[in-house]
């Protein structure tokens, strides 16, 4: 069983100019992550736009993905979706092209007693691993540690979750479910060192996606312990998530993949690309934040 760690990338969805999804775009980016060394993608979350997106076109990607890795990285891909029916296909088509497991966003809204039976019974209609997902300051529902522990000890492919919310004390509470041996990923890719220290096996962070080499050499100092080096790169991690809005505007994330010589692709209606003038100011600014800390901008070739 492959399961999520290190630098995990919850990977953008490049649209084209005129809506349709990019599958080329998609690949490229995949095998830019690859060949840059991180270790697991995550495609079709959050940052993947996944509730602008089609059934289909969400299967497209995970395909498209899936297939460019090659068995080289594991590839996890996200299959909440708003209803339960929709979280079901995704979840069987993850398995049938071959995903080495799957995450599961709560549905929005929901009560305990909902979300239980919601996550028993996507894990009940798979064989992959899965990870539950709490973004709880999005979803508007939660995941307390005791339901977390309710459905894992229910449901043996629930091997883990990941939380996008800084709670370490919550965190810590997670740590426990199943004597340690439930896996925890963190969205706060930033703390990955401190977070990993109290048990957590890495982050699954879309800054990452842009700028993977200064994520990739604090997981390695946190491995090692190698505290000054921990500070440095915190410093720098920092700035780059402030530089591309740590994804609260997602337009950011695709203009530093334009930036990397990629693809980014356009935003997904409602949400916009950025207007002419701001994309050349945030070039600007990314060319400072590299120079500033030795950063490559172009990609290698892919």
């Amino acid at each position: 069983m492959k399961k999520l760690y290190g630098i995990t990338v919850a990977m953008t969805t490049p649209f084209a100019e005129d809506g349709s999804f990019d599958e080329e775009a998609m690949a490229m980016q995949a095998e830019f992550l690859i060949r840059k060394g991180v270790h697991c993608l995550y495609p079709c979350g959050t940052t993947g736009e996944m509730l602008h997106m089609t059934l289909e076109e969400r299967m497209a990607a995970a395909e498209c993905v899936v297939k460019q890795a090659d068995g080289r990285v594991p590839v996890y891909i996200h299959a909440g979706a708003p209803d339960l029916e929709g979280t079901i296909r995704l979840a069987r088509h993850a398995e049938e092209v071959g995903a080495d497991g799957i995450g599961v966003v709560t549905p929005i809204g929901a009560d305990e007693s909902a979300l239980e039976t919601f996550f028993k019974t996507v894990a009940k209609n798979t064989s992959l691993p899965m990870y539950l997902y709490n973004i709880p300051q999005n979803a508007k529902s939660d995941i307390t540690p005791a339901l977390a522990a309710r459905i894992a000890d229910e449901c043996e492919n629930v091997i883990g979750i990941k939380y996008s919310f800084l709670d370490m004390k919550r965190t810590w509470e997670y740590l426990g479910i199943k004597d340690g041996a439930f896996e925890v990923m963190h969205g706060s890719d930033r703390f990955v060192a401190p977070l990993m220290l109290i048990g957590c096996k890495g982050t699954i962070s879309g800054n990452a996606g842009v700028f993977p080499e200064p994520y990739l050499e604090l997981y390695e100092a946190a491995c090692t312990g190698d505290t000054s080096r921990i500070q440095a790169l915190m410093r720098v991690c920092t700035e780059v998530s402030k530089v591309l809005r740590g994804g609260k505007q997602l337009a950011y994330f695709k203009n530093g993949l334009c930036y990397r010589g990629l693809r980014g692709g356009h935003m997904r209606a409602p949400q916009l690309d950025l207007p002419k003038e701001e994309a050349e100011n945030h070039f600007a600014q990314l060319d400072a934040l590299c120079e500033k800390y030795h950063l490559e901008r172009f990609a290698a070739e892919v």
